[in-house]
Parts: structure tokens; sequence; C-alpha cells
């Protein structure tokens, strides 16, 4: 289950580089701040696996 769980950190991450990324582009703020909270989302749940895994080890 943990593999699941960072397979969709990695896809939320991403989603939020290229959100961030094209609200660069577009120079649309708000679709850039989404972006970065998407990633921040991803980045919480990785390192909420990352806790979960050092316990069963």
């Amino acid at each position: 289950m943990s593999g699941t769980e960072k397979g969709r950190a990695r896809a939320e991450q991403a989603k939020g580089k290229a959100k961030e990324a094209l609200g660069r582009a577009l120079d649309n703020e708000r679709m850039t701040a989404e972006g970065r909270a998407e990633q921040v989302k991803g980045d919480a749940r990785h390192a909420k696996e990352d806790v979960k895994d050092a316990f069963r080890h």
C-alpha cells in the first residue's frame, strides 16, 4: 500500500509542478498558487509515507 500512496504523491507533485508552470506562462497567479499548493500536498503525503515506512523497518 505504501508504494501506491507514494505513487499518488509523486503524481500530485508532478501535476502541481505542471499547473504552476502553466500558470506562470499564462501569467495567472491563481493557477500558479494552486500548483504550488498541490506540490505541497504531494510533499506532505510523501513525507507521511516515509514516516510510516521508518516505523515498519
